[in-house]
């Protein structure tokens, strides 16, 4: 077994828990603005790509924080066998991804809060799991914070289009049964610290109320940047949208936003997406940035 890697940020210790791997995307159906002049900056990124070497590699997974006694998860993958039709890649999956909590001595009944940057298909699914043919909290003493915002448009059937059937699936099996468990903590992301160490800033344009979340120890930061960059060509080419991005010029801006606090304080960054190590740093060159994993 591969040992896990653990990050420090201040006193607090970090963990990649993967649900799955996506190498199912060539670069120009990710990012629709694509050039095959990028092709070169790609390449000299060989762990972003899959087997073939055409398609380009995405991971999802859960970033796990051990802080001054707690536990808290940070965005909570796919889930179990949860039907997603118009999303095949996702349709009843079946992962290890409870047993990997286990390799690192971590239970569900250990998880003191779960936060989520947004409420998307691959951010919210492990918050339950089929238990007597109901959706249970899989985190039973975890409080549950996201944004209210974001909860209300994919609960309001006003919202219910084609792009968000899938989101409007998940608020069923994924989010709803936390709220109605009394588990759910509804925020606004505004940046101020809602659990200890932690801040939700609004980086809409991916969703609705997308947030980043900022971790502060012990002068350290960090940032869990949620779907701002899908790849990490899009720090080095950051007008690149991924085609889950409805929203061009809030997108961009949050983008910059999380690439310019990523610089600016030397944080380090905790991709959603990126696949292993999925974490590293940012920096900027003139008017450029650059990825380096960590």
């Amino acid at each position: 077994m591969t040992k896990t890697q653990i990050y420090a940020v201040g006193d607090a210790r970090i963990a990649c828990v993967e649900d799955c791997v996506i190498d199912s995307f060539l670069p120009e159906r990710l990012l629709p603005e694509w050039r095959e002049d990028n092709r070169r900056l790609l390449e000299q990124m060989p762990e972003t790509l899959a087997p073939d070497g055409r398609h380009v590699r995405l991971s999802v997974h859960s970033w796990v924080v051990r802080l001054h006694g707690k536990t808290i998860i940070v965005d909570t993958g796919v889930g179990a066998d949860k039907a997603r039709p118009f999303a095949r890649y996702f349709d009843r999956l079946r992962t290890p991804y409870l047993a990997r909590f286990q390799d690192i001595g971590v239970s569900p009944g250990d998880v003191d809060y779960v936060l989520h940057t947004h409420l998307h298909v691959d951010h919210v699914g492990w918050n339950t799991t089929l238990v007597d043919g109901r959706w249970a909290p899989t985190f039973p003493n975890a409080r549950h914070l996201f944004s209210a915002k974001e909860y209300a448009y994919f609960t309001d059937p006003a919202n219910l289009s084609e792009r968000n059937r899938t989101s409007f699936q998940v608020q069923a099996d994924s989010v709803t049964p936390i709220v109605e468990a009394g588990m759910a903590e509804m925020i606004e992301a505004a940046g101020a610290e809602v659990v200890p160490g932690f801040s939700f800033y609004a980086t809409p344009g991916h969703s609705a109320d997308h947030a980043s979340i900022v971790l502060v120890s012990a002068g350290a930061r960090a940032i869990f940047a949620g779907d701002v960059v899908h790849h990490p060509i899009q720090v080095h080419q950051p007008t690149l949208l991924s085609v889950f991005d409805p929203e061009r010029e809030r997108s961009l801006r949050s983008r910059r936003w999380a690439l310019d606090f990523a610089a600016d304080y030397d944080a380090m960054v905790f991709s959603s997406h990126f696949p292993a190590p999925s974490a590293g740093r940012v920096t900027r060159i003139g008017e450029a940035y650059r990825w380096r994993f960590a």
